[in-house]
Order: structure tokens, then C-alpha cells, then sequence
């Protein structure tokens, strides 16, 4: 099939890079939908961070260090993919713990500016690495295809069902309501943060070796804190309170500038006014319902046998 310059910043807003991949409608329509799920890997990292109070702005960072740590070991020392992601994942999640310790005693904008600076000095860090490409970024990379991402999607999601519906969800919603009350109630407030903030960086750590493979080509421009701040946004358009709003938001916000692709120069302004209109008509997001955790639905069963 003849040949096409295909730009797949169309299918994100924080994904801002050109592939030239296109092979008619059903190729176009893949890369659409790896951009999306990898999109919705992104917006989930950012709510499983948010389960325990915490807003972290470092997931672009995060994603830069699994991309490039999975990239590595595919392209330099031959691993396969799928045990180089989760070894990326790891390596990722560690990393997180290390900086989050000290990160996450801070509080509201000084914990948004400790990850803003975070993203800024991974950024540098990697433009500084000859070993990893340096300014010129990496290469070479093969390995994602719409199944892969699709496989990515399903695991997390079912593990993110798994917390949802599970007492473990009580947990962190205990901490996010009132750190004091949950320290009281005997829980470990720092090591359950730490806990979502890890494990927010080892997902989006996930999206970011897809990307990476995806893409085939990479530099440290293209985690910059841009895509940061779109990937918050999708999660704050599509509602913080349960799992399927960030999916919404992610998947709205992917697919929606390219049907009004007309609209190109305008992208940023127009998702600009969307977060403002949803902040003022839904502050809760698209989707603001709780999901029941598996104590309350046998509380709310007990109560209505007795009402009975």
C-alpha cells in the first residue's frame, strides 16, 4: 500500500510527536487506539496516586524512565518485550519510592512543584546520558502492536477493579478524607502514599515502554511537563472518584480533538475552555459516582435485612 506521513499527535494531546505508519483506514484506526489506551495507562497512573490524596504532576517523568529502561534492555542486552516492561516497571516503581519518601511529606502546591521538578530533572538527566541516545534520543525499538496495548489496558483495569471493590480501597479512602483520623485508626499514612505513588509510577512506567515501542524512535523532548499536565486533566475531566472516569476522560479527550481535526491550532483552547465548563457545570467530572468497596455492600445488605 502506498506509503503516508501520519501524525499521531492528532490522537493525543500529550503525545505530541509525528509516525509515519499509515496503511490505509484499519492502520489509522490502530494507531488511534494504541495512542488512546496508552493514553488511559497515563490517566489511571495519575488516579491510582490520587486514591491516597496525593496529586503527583511526575507522571511524564515516570513514563520517560519505563520507556527508556524497557528500551534498553530490548534494543542493547536483547530481552523481550513483555519481561523488559515489567522489569522497567520495577525499576520505575523503586525509583518513585526512592524520591517519593522525601517528595510526599510535603503538601498541596509544594508537593505539585517537588513533581513538576521531578519531570524537569529527568528531562535533563536524560539529554545528559550518551548511553541512552543523550538530546538525539533511542531507537530501534519494535514491539507494540494494538494487542499489546489492549493486553496493558485489560491488566490494569482488572487490578484497579480488584482494589476498587476491595477493603484495601477503604484504606486509602481514609487517608485521602483525613491523614490524622486514618493515623489514629492505626494505619501507616506515609507507607500507604508511598504505596499509590509507586505503584502510579510502575503504570504509567507500563505506557511509557508501549510508547517507546510504539513509536520506535524517542527523545526526552517528548515527556516534557506538557504531557504532565493533559494526562491530570484527563483525569480531572473524567472524575476523580472511581476507575472508569479517568478512562473516559482519556478516551474522550484522545479521540474527540481529531474529529474536529479542523480545529488543529485551536486544540489547546479548546481544551482549555472544556476544563473550565466541566470545572463550573461537573467539578466531580463526567463520571462522579463511588464505587461500593465489598464491607460496604455487605453493611448496606445487613442494613436493609434488619429494616425489613
Amino acid at each position: 500500500m502506498a506509503g503516508h506521513d501520519f501524525d499521531s499527535s492528532v490522537a493525543s494531546c500529550g503525545l505530541v510527536r509525528g509516525r509515519a505508519t499509515f496503511q490505509g483506514a484499519a492502520g489509522l484506526i490502530s494507531d488511534y487506539l494504541i495512542i488512546t489506551g496508552i493514553n488511559v495507562l497515563l490517566a489511571w497512573s495519575v488516579y491510582i496516586v490520587l486514591l491516597t490524596g496525593s496529586l503527583s504532576f511526575a507522571q511524564g517523568a515516570f513514563m520517560a524512565i519505563g520507556c527508556y529502561a524497557a528500551s534498553y534492555l530490548t534494543t542493547e542486552m536483547g530481552m523481550p518485550f513483555w519481561p523488559a516492561t515489567l522489569v522497567s516497571a520495577v525499576i520505575t516503581a523503586v525509583i518513585a519510592g526512592v524520591i517519593g519518601y522525601p517528595a510526599l511529606r510535603l503538601r498541596g502546591i509544594y508537593l505539585i512543584l517537588a513533581t513538576l521538578g521531578i519531570t524537569f530533572c529527568v528531562r535533563v538527566l536524560l539529554e545528559n546520558l550518551d548511553f541512552l541516545g543523550g538530546i538525539g534520543g533511542m531507537s530501534g525499538m519494535l514491539g507494540t502492536d494494538l494487542f499489546a496495548v489492549g493486553i496493558a489496558v485489560v491488566v490494569v483495569g482488572l487490578l484497579l477493579a480488584v482494589v476498587s471493590f476491595s477493603p484495601l480501597q477503604r484504606v486509602f479512602d481514609a487517608v485521602r478524607e483525613d491523614e490524622r483520623v486514618a493515623a489514629s485508626m492505626g494505619i501507616n499514612v506515609t507507607a500507604v502514599r508511598l504505596i499509590g505513588f509507586a505503584a502510579g509510577a510502575a503504570v504509567a512506567a507500563v505506557g511509557g515502554s508501549l510508547y517507546g515501542h510504539y513509536m520506535s524512535f524517542v527523545r526526552p523532548e517528548n515527556f516534557d511537563v506538557l504531557l504532565a499536565i493533559y494526562v491530570v486533566l484527563y483525569v480531572v475531566l473524567g472524575g476523580v472518584n472511581n476507575m472508569f472516569g479517568p478512562f473516559v476522560g482519556a478516551v474522550v479527550m484522545t479521540l474527540l480533538p481529531e474529529y474536529f481535526r479542523v480545529l488543529a491550532e485551536w486544540r489547546p483552547t479548546v481544551f482549555g475552555l472544556a476544563v473550565l465548563l466541566m470545572l463550573l457545570v461537573r467539578p466531580d467530572g463526567l463520571l462522579s459516582f463511588r464505587l461500593p468497596t465489598l464491607r460496604g455492600r455487605k453493611s448496606s445488605k445487613v442494613t436493609e435485612e434488619k429494616a425489613a
